[in-house]
This record gives C-alpha cells, sequence and structure tokens, in this order.
C-alpha cells in the first residue's frame, strides 16, 4: 500500500461524520481480519463472542475471503459476513468500498485486527464510530525490524483509535516507535479457559516422550527449526513429534522430515477445529518461531500443565513460570533440542515445571478477566482516552508516594 498523507486526507476529509441510528437491537460490532482461519486473533474472538452472547451483533470481514474460523462461533450467534470487493493494491478503491460500507453498515464499533486490516482503519480515519485496532504481532517481513512505510502509517491513522497490545513488546513498540499517545494504547494480555485446559493425571513419562506444537504453518513459525532440533533429540534418545494445524508450509516441511529420516516419527494431524484434546497427548510443548507475541500455544500448553520448550521471541520468556525461564532458549535448533533433552530426561524437573506453568496460568492468564476488560473496552468503559484502572500504569500513579508520608 503506497499513500502518502495528503492523500489520506483528502481520501476522507470531504465525507461527513454519520451518526449512529437510535435502535432497539443490540450494538454492532464490525470485526475486520486480515484472514478469518483458524489462529490465535481469530479463536479469542470466537470466545469473547461467546462469552458477549446477545449483548452483541457482528459483522465480520475477512480480507481473504477464508472463514474457517466461522466453525467456532455459536450456532445461535447473531452474526453476517457483509461482501466487499477487496482489490489487492488499490489501497485508494479499497479505502473508498470500506467507508461506503462503513456508512451502510453503521457499526456501533469497528475492530480491525493486524496490519492486514489497516486500510479500514484509513477508511475510519475521520471517524464514523469508534474503533479499536488489535495488534497480535508481525508478518515474516516484520520479523526483525520495523518497517518505516508501516510505521508512519499506523502513527497517522491508528492515534484516534484505542489500541489493543497483548505483549508487553509490542506495548512498548506502540508507544515508543509508532508513537501512539499513552492513552490510546491498552496492554491487553490474552488468556486461556482453565476449565478446558487442564493437567493430566501425573504419572511417569513414556519410553517414547510426545513432543507437541499447535501451529499455522507459516514461514514465520519456522517449524523446519524444530523438525531439526527433534531430529538432534532422537540421535540420543525416543522421541515423537506431532504438529497439529496446517498451511502453506506443510507440503516442504513434510519433505523436511523426509529428508531428516525422521518421517516415521513426525505427525502432522492438520487443521483440528478443537486443539484441546491433543494437548493430554503432549508431554512437553514446543514453540520455535521466529516471531511471536503472546502465543496460545504456551498458554494453552502451561494450562494444561506442560513445560513449554520455546525461542525467545515476543513475551514468551515473561509468560512461562520462573521454573520454565531456561526453557526459553535462542533461534537455534541445538539450543531447542538440548532444553527438550534437559527436561525430557529429568522426570522431577518435568514434574515441578509442568506444575509451576499451571500455576501461573492460573493466576495470571484466566480467561475470564480478559473478557471482562474486552467488555468494558467495547462497551466503551476503558479505552478510548479512559484511564484502565486494571492497568499497572494507573495502579502505580494511584499509589501514595512513599516520601510524602
Amino acid at each position: 500500500m503506497h499513500l502518502d498523507k495528503a492523500s489520506l486526507v483528502r481520501l476522507c476529509a470531504a465525507v461527513e461524520i454519520v451518526s449512529t441510528m437510535p435502535s432497539n437491537q443490540a450494538p454492532l460490532m464490525l470485526s475486520v481480519f486480515p484472514t478469518f482461519a483458524v489462529g490465535g486473533a481469530q479463536v479469542r474472538f470466537a470466545r469473547l463472542a461467546a462469552a458477549f452472547g446477545a449483548a452483541w451483533r457482528h459483522a465480520i470481514i475477512a480480507m481473504d475471503g477464508v472463514r474457517e474460523c466461522a466453525e467456532r462461533l455459536p450456532r445461535d450467534l447473531p452474526v453476517t459476513f457483509p461482501e466487499v470487493v477487496v482489490v489487492k493494491g488499490d489501497t485508494v478503491g479499497n479505502v473508498r468500498r470500506f467507508r461506503a460500507l462503513l456508512r451502510r453498515l453503521q457499526p456501533d464499533l469497528l475492530v480491525t485486527h493486524n496490519w492486514g486490516s489497516i486500510e479500514w482503519a484509513i477508511a475510519n480515519l475521520f471517524p464514523l464510530t469508534r474503533h479499536v485496532h488489535i495488534e497480535d504481532g508481525f508478518g515474516p517481513e516484520e520479523r526483525t525490524r520495523q518497517l518505516p512505510r508501516r510505521v508512519w502509517t499506523r502513527r497517522l491513522v491508528l492515534r484516534y483509535a484505542t489500541v489493543v497490545l497483548p505483549s508487553r513488546t509490542l506495548e512498548r513498540i506502540a508507544r515508543e516507535v509508532w508513537r501512539l499517545h499513552a492513552a490510546h494504547v491498552l496492554y491487553l494480555p490474552n488468556g486461556i479457559d482453565l476449565a478446558r485446559f487442564t493437567p493430566r493425571p501425573v504419572s511417569p513419562l513414556p519410553p517414547e516422550p510426545v513432543i507437541g506444537t499447535v501451529a499455522v504453518l507459516r514461514a514465520e513459525k519456522n517449524l523446519e527449526r524444530l523438525l531439526r532440533a527433534v531430529a538432534i533429540v532422537r540421535a540420543r534418545r525416543p522421541v515423537r513429534l506431532e504438529i497439529v494445524g496446517d498451511g502453506p508450509e506443510r507440503p516442504r516441511l513434510e519433505r523436511v522430515a523426509q529428508e531428516l529420516a525422521i518421517a516415521d516419527a513426525v505427525t502432522f494431524h492438520g487443521r483440528q477445529a478443537d486443539p484441546q484434546p491433543f494437548y493430554s497427548r503432549f508431554d512437553l510443548v514446543a514453540l520455535s518461531s521466529d516471531t511471536e507475541q503472546m502465543p496460545m500455544c504456551v498458554l494453552e500448553g502451561m494450562a494444561s500443565g506442560l513445560p513449554v520448550v520455546a525461542t525467545d521471541v515476543g513475551d514468551v520468556s515473561a509468560m512461562v513460570a520462573a521454573e520454565n525461564a531456561p526453557l526459553i532458549v535462542p533461534k537455534d535448533e541445538a539450543a531447542l533440542a538440548e532444553a527438550m533433552i534437559r527436561v525430557l530426561d529429568d522426570e522431577v524437573l518435568h514434574r515441578s515445571i509442568g506444575a509451576a506453568n499451571r500455576a501461573r496460568a492460573e493466576a495470571e492468564f484466566d480467561e475470564r478477566v480478559m473478557i471482562e476488560r474486552y467488555r468494558r473496552l467495547f462497551t466503551g468503559k476503558i479505552g478510548f482516552g479512559r484511564e484502565d484502572p486494571d492497568s499497572e500504569r494507573t495502579k502505580q500513579a494511584a499509589e501514595p508516594d512513599q516520601h510524602d508520608e
């Protein structure tokens, strides 16, 4: 997308702000995703929509037309999937079409997700409705650095939105790199359903433990690194690898498993409507990504009482229990392999880390807390320049100065 500031202003300046007409219906939330395939942001939305029930009507737009995650929505959810033409590279045309749809639908709230929906933020630059933008992370093109054009665009078009970040790393980037005003930046970590993801009964590790991961098979997940790490582990002890998820990288990854001579020890389960049952099969959760922020796979593994071996990306090292911290390693297959061997060769360590991760999930990542904060955000009680009483910044400001006592 190539659009300078003057073009943005000319595009939207002549359009008057349209107010939402009073209605006895539940308010309408328009949620825009780059894709509505199964992924962390989409699954979180499904959980929130189920919790909100009839309090909101929903319209969902997937920019790529993929709607796989719709199968996770409650059957009785009031939801539509409006049609809109999306032409790659036609930013001006897209913005005009999106703004026209905003006028027609008159949503009470626009919720955009990640860079792939940024043209909707442009369409609402001169606001037609309240806007929440949720940034969960970056694609491979921004795995090592922020692209200047995207930084400038976010700084301009998100300045009046409430920008939600699930990780402290992203919160810092939003404030220090994108230079968004602190009052419009909201740290809101993901949560996990602790009743669904539960530890299995304590038992000895099997002779061939299962290393598991749940991921969309995209380049930035770097599952080749995990395959190579498992090959190193298998040279020293028996293990299996189970991969839950699908994506464009799968054919190549299957070839890599063959080349490494571990294909008979690797199972590709493909896309699953509900990955929860697989965690009871895992003895260890692994993450090999080049870029993440607050991955659901890590939260689900923690809630399931499992150790997590992962690359040191995003907030992962801060998410896990202190006992698990040594298993968060550099982006290197040998380091991943050594961490796996260490925890799988020590039953006591394996149990203690799993229990500590479950305790931390209960203390810090209860989904009920996340749902309540999103409820308050979407209804305007927090965000949009209002202080969040649950934020650390607000709590610190409220604390008395010890020197004044």
